[in-house]
């Protein structure tokens, strides 16, 4: 039997973790678009970017740990471009792979800023290619434009930040983050950049970019204005990785090709399972939503129940997890579990003592997000998964606030 895993990622390498603890003594084969074995994607925009950081990227296993303690086949360097679900083979780099058993672990790639091929000085932030050239412009002093108030943009300003330099944030909506925290915690959000020295400009979009020489000078707004730059950084989100499954029968989602799984995380295609960014999954404690989750615990948690479910389907279980993710920005902890689809939001605690928002979807909690109050979070997360009413979870913050 054969398990082949595309995507060197981390839920890519947890699918290969969890069939070999859990017994599975057949090929394993990871195929891989970069040339690097799977590293931890969640620093580089964090500490990676840190004046005082090492600047390594280290994997998790390396190539050789992964052969010799995993027995996996690695096939790097190169992105599989095929699927025949019927002969169930991947093809990759002019070879064809034989799968039993396949696990999805693609992820996403980061969308490019139109019109800024070709021009040095703009990046996205999604590899470790990309996370070194953004820190190599921090440690020339980079001038540097945001383009999107989302996580990984504040995340990469909150770091320019700290090393004194001039960041702008470009966002097109009136409030950071609305649509997924909602109006009342991106506010503060937003208050969290500007005390911390970042220039907002919201409700503005870019209509192009200035260079000379091919390397960008400015960033040109609907306003009308040029905002100088040195560095500009798309933060403008991600399209899941499924190009290769183009007419491999395996179920695309309409709105953004990501790929549609049930809650056990199959596809419908037979011995064909994904996890991670590249998945919309459906969770039965959120009433059934079809969930695409790019966090760092989903990926972990899909991973390794996609390979065994994909490797024994007799067994497979639904999953009905709280997502949860976290984020720095300046000296801030911003946490969120469960889900920001909700019917009302409800601030609990103020911004002055921290803040907390809570989320309501009928007569229940279904989302709590924190500011600098990390050691209720979880608290919040058992609220959610045991279902727990709402007059119960807004006690408990008052409580909390007490």
């Amino acid at each position: 039997m054969t398990l082949v895993v595309v995507g060197a990622s981390l839920a890519g390498l947890r699918a290969v973790e969890a069939a070999r603890r859990d017994g599975y003594a057949g090929r394993i084969v990871l195929i891989g678009a970069e040339e690097h074995p799977p590293y931890d994607r969640l620093p580089l925009s964090k500490s990676f970017l840190d004046e005082e950081g090492t600047g390594q990227v280290e994997p998790f296993h390396t190539e050789a740990g992964l052969r010799d303690k995993f027995g996996v086949e690695l096939l790097l360097g190169a992105p599989a471009d095929g699927l025949d679900a019927t002969a169930r083979e991947v093809s990759v780099a002019g070879r064809t792979v034989p799968y039993d058993a396949l696990v999805i672990a693609t992820g996403a790639t980061a969308r490019r800023l139109p019109g800024s091929d070709g021009i040095a000085g703009v990046h996205t932030l999604r590899t470790a290619e990309d996370a070194r050239a953004v820190r190599a412009a921090l440690d020339r002093g980079a001038r540097t434009v945001v383009i999107g108030a989302g996580f990984i943009g504040s995340e990469v300003a909150a770091a320019a930040r700290k090393r004194g330099l001039p960041v702008t944030i470009v966002e097109a909506l009136d409030v950071p983050l609305a649509r997924s925290v909602g109006a009342e915690a991106g506010a503060v959000c937003a208050s969290l950049h500007r005390d911390a020295g970042t220039e907002l400009r919201l409700s503005t979009e870019v209509t192009g970019l200035e260079a000379v020489g091919g390397v960008v000078t400015g960033v040109r707004l609907s306003t009308g204005e040029v905002l100088p730059a040195d560095l500009v950084v798309a933060g403008i989100g991600v399209v899941p990785a499924t190009g290769w499954l183009a007419g491999s029968g395996v179920p695309l989602h309409e709105r953004d090709g990501g790929v549609v799984c049930d809650a056990t995380l199959a596809t419908g295609v037979p011995g064909v399972y994904a996890a991670g960014d590249v998945a919309h999954a459906g969770n039965s404690l959120f009433d059934g939503d079809l969930m695409r989750l790019e966090h760092w615990t989903n990926a972990a948690e899909q991973g390794a129940a996609a390979a065994r479910h994909a490797l024994a389907p007799e067994s497979a279980r639904a999953l009905a997890p709280v997502p949860y993710f976290w984020s720095d920005w300046y000296a801030h902890r911003i946490q969120f579990v469960g889900t920001p689809r909700a019917d009302e939001v409800v601030v609990a605690v103020p911004a002055s003592d921290g803040f907390t928002a809570l989320y309501r979807r009928g007569d229940r909690i279904v989302g709590a997000l924190t500011v600098d109050r990390p050691r209720e979070i979880m608290k919040y997360r058992r609220h959610i998964a045991g279902r727990a009413p709402w007059p119960e979870a807004l006690a408990f913050a008052a409580g909390t606030a007490a």
